[in-house]
């Protein structure tokens, strides 16, 4: 399997409001969804469009929040992990059990922030980076 485009970068921010003016003001990037809650997932997100790409924000929704624990190591925020796109998320999971990876949580996929479903590959995997892989959206 080889994955597909990049399809965003993920940032994890102490503020996400903050974080999108700055992004705003240093690089242009005026274009950005609205800030939407997914207590499922403990965080609230949004996304900044660039030409090629986009960045997800990140902030935690609380203690429990993978995000807030990252935050603990990286107070003023930082890279979360990089997202690839992928044309079949069951078989990516597959081949990536196969090929020795973890798959974090359940390994079973489950709907992120697209709403598309997406599972997690341990960053011990991949010389320290935390990757998502998530099924292709429609477009």
């Amino acid at each position: 399997m080889q994955v597909g485009r990049l399809n965003h970068v993920g940032v994890a921010v102490p503020d996400i409001e903050a974080a999108k003016q700055t992004y705003a003001n240093l690089y242009g990037a005026t274009e950005a969804t609205e800030t939407r809650d997914f207590p499922h997932l403990g965080v609230r997100v949004a996304f900044v469009k660039l030409a090629n790409s986009e960045i997800e924000l990140l902030e935690p929704l609380g203690a429990t929040s993978p995000v807030h624990k990252f935050l603990e190591r990286n107070p003023k925020g930082g890279q979360h992990h990089l997202c690839f796109e992928v044309p079949d998320i069951i078989a990516a999971r597959d081949d990536m059990r196969a090929k020795g990876a973890t798959v974090l949580g359940t390994g079973e996929p489950y709907v992120g922030a697209h709403g598309v479903p997406v599972i997690f590959i341990h960053p011990k995997d991949s010389c320290g980076l935390l990757i998502e892989l998530m099924q292709e959206p429609a477009r």
